[in-house]
Order: C-alpha cells, then sequence, then structure tokens
C-alpha cells in the first residue's frame, strides 16, 4: 500500500509540481547569470537571490516570452537586448537628498573635517541616474568648496550614466526634492538651481563642472583613485555576504586614512572582516571614519 501524502494543489499546479518549477528555475537562472558573465563580464551571481528572481521573472512576463532559458537566448543572440535586461537587473531607486538627515550629518559633521584638505575627492558608488551626485554636488558649493571638490560618479549601467550626465530630473519631483533639500539643510532656495519646462528640471551646467561620470563595476572593477569619502548607500543590500565582504575591500582600498564612507540607513560594516579598522563616526546615519 502506498502511504505517500497525495501532494496539494496551489492553483494551476500540485506542491511537488510546484517545487520542481522552482528548483527549474533556479538553474535556468544560473545559466542566464552565468551567460551574462562568460559573453558581456556582467556579474550578478552573487545578488541576493530573491530580488534578482523576481525582477528577471517581470522581464520573461513582460517579454510575453515561455522560460528564463527562452530570456537567456534573447540575451544572447538578440543585439541590443542585453540593454533592456540591464536596465531590469541593475539598482536605480533614487532621488535628491535621499535621507535627508545624512546628508545633513555630512554637511555639519563631515565636511568641517573635509575643509581641511588642499583637495577633495569624493566617491559615488552606483550612483544610478545621478540625483545624489547633484545633491552632493549643491552641499559642496553651499560651504564653498567647490572649487576643491571632484565628484567622481560611477555605474555599470551606460544608459543611467548618460541620464547622470545631462542633470535633468523630472519635475514633478521637485516638490519632494525642495523638502529633502531643506531638511538636508540647504541654504538657498532650491528653483535657483535650475532651470524647467513643461516636463523636466534642468540643472545647472556649473553644477556639474567639477563632476567625473564614468562606468565602474563594483562587481568586477577594482580600484582607480584615492578618495576622502566615499558613498555607497543602498546598494550593497542587494548583495550576498561574499559580495558584501568583497566591495568592502574595494571600498576600503580606495579610502584614504581618516577618510570617510557613507552606506544606506539598512546597510552596516559591523559585520564585515574590516570592521576593525573603521569607527562609527554617526551611527545613526551609518558614517564610519577609516582609522
Amino acid at each position: 500500500m502506498n502511504n505517500r501524502p497525495i501532494p496539494r494543489s496551489s492553483g494551476l499546479f500540485t506542491e511537488t509540481e510546484d517545487m520542481e518549477l522552482n528548483e527549474l528555475q533556479e538553474i535556468e537562472i544560473n545559466l542566464l547569470l552565468e551567460g551574462l558573465f562568460q559573453k558581456y563580464g556582467y556579474d550578478f551571481r552573487g545578488y541576493v537571490r530573491a530580488s534578482l528572481k523576481r525582477r528577471i521573472l517581470n522581464r520573461m512576463k513582460a517579454e510575453r516570452l515561455p522560460s528564463i532559458t527562452a530570456l537567456l537566448e534573447k540575451v544572447l543572440h538578440e543585439p541590443g537586448y542585453l540593454e533592456r535586461l540591464l536596465n531590469d537587473l541593475s539598482i536605480r531607486m533614487t532621488e535628491m537628498f535621499r535621507d535627508p538627515s545624512f546628508f545633513a550629518a555630512f554637511r555639519y559633521e563631515v565636511v568641517p573635517l573635509l575643509r581641511e584638505l588642499p583637495e577633495i575627492r569624493i566617491w559615488h558608488a552606483g550612483c544610478a541616474t545621478g540625483e545624489e551626485v547633484y545633491s552632493m554636488a549643491i552641499l559642496m558649493r553651499e560651504e564653498g568648496l567647490a572649487e576643491k571638490t571632484t565628484i567622481y560618479a560611477t555605474d555599470m549601467n551606460e544608459k543611467a550614466l548618460t541620464a547622470a550626465q545631462k542633470g535633468a530630473f523630472p519635475l514633478k519631483k521637485m516638490q519632494q526634492y525642495t523638502k529633502n533639500y531643506l531638511k538636508a539643510g540647504g541654504k538657498n532656495s532650491f528653483s535657483e538651481y535650475y532651470t524647467t519646462d513643461h516636463q523636466f528640471a534642468y540643472f545647472h551646467p556649473s553644477l556639474g563642472e567639477n563632476l567625473i561620470f564614468a562606468q565602474h563595476n563594483l562587481v568586477t572593477d577594482g580600484s582607480f583613485n584615492e578618495f576622502h569619502a566615499i558613498l555607497c548607500r543602498n546598494v550593497l543590500i542587494y548583495f550576498d555576504n561574499e559580495l558584501q565582504q568583497q566591495v568592502h575591500s574595494l571600498i576600503h582600498n580606495s579610502l584614504a586614512d581618516g577618510g570617510f564612507i557613507g552606506l544606506g540607513s539598512k546597510e552596516t560594516l559591523l559585520f564585515m572582516p574590516k570592521r576593525m579598522k573603521y569607527k562609527e563616526f554617526n551611527s545613526q546615519e551609518k558614517i564610519y571614519r577609516k582609522l
């Protein structure tokens, strides 16, 4: 007599079939990520799987493809398809003066120490479409440090970088950005920094004079300069623990002694191997200083 339990039904599939489907999708995702790395050099293999899987399945459904394998076939064989998938997989959640209390802490606590330097180099790692980069440019101008500050803005996504270089953001977002700016200690009228048409706010070209935009992949590329402050905010939460350690090593090697690193509100250095080489400068705003 067969005493095996009868699989429960969950919609179109039984529980057993659902498990098999998920296992098959995991295999397909592994193949897709390996294909992206082997053919194009984009390495998503150390990203948190749940978020990655959701983005992949959304692209598959948007293209009305029967499987992730079909998605892989398009990526490998159809010119221009890679960019569409990269736009799904890369991190583009950002806004001007995001988490205003962080920028206020940077203005009032970090800037007075940076002011003593003959030149200042700041790296925005994973800058997406550049909103936080222009925020920093405004902040440093208001503190009278624009002329001796160079801000490096990097991202793996070329399309996002192209958008960032334009310094044009949706007009409908300016009301929220103005609130953020004021909470971050803004000293002027925020509207002084941009002009508008019916759709976009265009930030003054002078803000971009000390900005350097470049493609850089935190996962596969190395250090390219020494910085006095590095902002890598709300990026590491998408990486698994091993990849986080790898990126932290890159950041540590890129940071000058006494330099500052700013992380996102849900990120920390406390569990990283190099944590003893930092002190908590502002624990609430996740600002650390290299010893």
